[in-house]
């Protein structure tokens, strides 16, 4: 039996692929064979990254400017990996994202956003490249939800709704496209020290010590973290899981007393 952890030849597609949660994963799939293409809304920062790859890693790396909340623009990145690599192994919907605000504040356009962003997008997305999964008669698909989805986040209604709405993605997912060879499972996210999110936390001078107190693990967690997480989904190590949501978040909040 070969390495389960290995992706040699895969081809793996994530979205916000520049930084952060998807930058640290496209970094591990290619340090385990996968060829990457990775897709964001910023060219610079895409490109970085896919020269990290090449340079650290030898495998191909293509940077595609796309927008997950337009239509067109994630036909056209599937058609981009096809005519770049002729299949797709791996699809991480990871881009995502929300600003704070109470919904009876919240504008028409920002419930919009947030929902076509972190659930109308993967949805989109995974028909597409769902598509051509079935067609191989394989295939992995991971999604980035978040612990919002699962409790619900104060200052996050549609957020919240979308990543709850990615969790059920998932399921269905699995259940229509596993008879074809198709897994899809979903990793909910705590707090992750990405670019942006510190850039965020140090904006609102957070009390990180405060925050993470009540979680187990007693600290926020990294991308790199999570992306070991990703590579369990998307390869044959987790050959018998799908339809699941498995948490990366430092552990669960519990009552009770403290026990020394």
């Amino acid at each position: 039996m070969g390495d389960p952890f290995s992706l040699d030849g895969a081809v793996a597609l994530i979205t916000g692929g520049g930084t952060g949660v998807g930058a640290a994963t496209a970094l591990l799939l290619a340090d385990r064979g996968a060829n990457v293409v990775l897709a964001a809304r910023h060219l610079a920062e895409l490109e970085q990254t896919a020269q990290r790859i090449r340079d650290r890693s030898g495998r191909r790396a293509l940077a595609v400017v796309a927008d997950m909340k337009i239509d067109e623009d994630i036909a056209a990145l599937v058609r981009r990996t096809e005519a770049e690599f002729d299949k797709i192994d791996v699809l991480v919907n990871n881009a995502g994202g929300t600003r704070a605000g109470l919904l009876v504040n919240e504008p028409t356009r920002a419930i919009d956003s947030a929902l076509n962003l972190n659930l109308r997008g993967p949805l989109l997305l995974t028909r597409e490249v769902g598509q051509r999964m079935v067609a191989q008669r394989a295939g992995a698909i991971v999604n980035i939800s978040s612990g919002a989805g699962v409790t619900g986040m104060k200052g996050g209604a549609a957020y919240s709704a979308a990543k709850a709405g990615l969790q059920m993605l998932t399921r269905v997912t699995a259940a229509e496209l596993g008879p074809y060879g198709v897994r899809a499972n979903c990793v909910a996210l705590g707090p992750i020290a990405t670019e942006r999110a510190i850039a965020a936390w140090n904006s609102i001078d957070l009390d990180l010590e405060g925050m993470t107190s009540r979680l187990p693990l007693r600290r926020v967690g990294t991308p790199e973290e999570v992306a070991y997480c990703v590579l369990f989904l998307a390869s044959s190590a987790s050959s018998y899981v799908t339809g699941q949501t498995f948490a990366c978040d430092g552990g669960p909040i519990l009552g009770g007393v403290d026990i020394p």
